[in-house]
């Protein structure tokens, strides 16, 4: 498949493009400075544009794609908001150019508590969510986005994220959450976000993804 990866300098967007090369699909990896890219492959097209916020900039990024993958975010709070306003662009682009598959990071807190849920995750989720409430505000505008949309979004909510070596294995819930949630490798995260693009069921719904 040719496959666009936004976000591919963050850890999972790192991931997102090395696993897809590994697959021997063809990436477009989208960055602002290439130099942050260490990925590298024979079927892997560096876009550098200082514009991902501009609709018109990334359209040739996404021209003739199969799947675009979003690990859009921020890296600091002072850029608490890009999630949604970048998305925004992002859509935009794919609108106009007639590509539809779209799985996007998201998170875990913006599902609902699942039932007969741990105790440790009862006390503990309400407590990051007021802390993170900022960014999970942005990740909630960026979901109501890919609702509004006329793509085949999937809005992938993992959890705590890990700096760890994949597994592949982990589980995930269509349209639900995952019971005792609490972690997963931005390996495995990845892996699991590929594994989405070819499957129907997660179609314009939200995912949980964890350990």
């Amino acid at each position: 498949m040719r496959l666009t990866v936004f976000g591919a300098t963050g850890g999972i967007g790192r991931e997102l493009v090395g696993q897809a090369l590994a697959a021997g699909h063809q990436v477009t990896a989208v960055v602002r400075d290439p130099s942050r890219l260490t990925v590298t492959g024979e079927h892997l097209e560096v876009f550098t544009t200082p514009r991902v916020d501009d609709p018109d900039a990334l359209r040739p990024a996404v021209a003739g794609r199969d799947a675009v993958l979003s690990a859009l975010g921020p890296r600091t709070r002072a850029q608490v908001g890009v999630a949604a306003s970048l998305t925004a662009a992002v859509l935009r682009a794919m609108e106009a150019e007639g590509v539809s598959r779209f799985p996007a990071v998201s998170a875990a807190p913006l599902g609902p508590v699942p039932e007969r849920e741990t105790l440790v995750l009862r006390l503990l989720t309400p407590i990051v969510s007021r802390v993170l409430r900022a960014h999970y505000d942005d990740l909630r505008a960026m979901e109501e986005q890919l609702r509004r949309s006329s793509t085949e979004w999937t809005a992938v909510r993992p959890p705590r994220l890990l700096d760890r070596a994949g597994t592949g294995r982990y589980r995930t819930a269509v349209g639900a959450s995952l019971r005792g949630g609490a972690a997963i490798a931005r390996a495995d995260a990845a892996h699991a976000m590929l594994a989405m693009v070819a499957d129907p069921e997660t179609v314009r719904q939200p995912v949980a993804v964890a350990y």
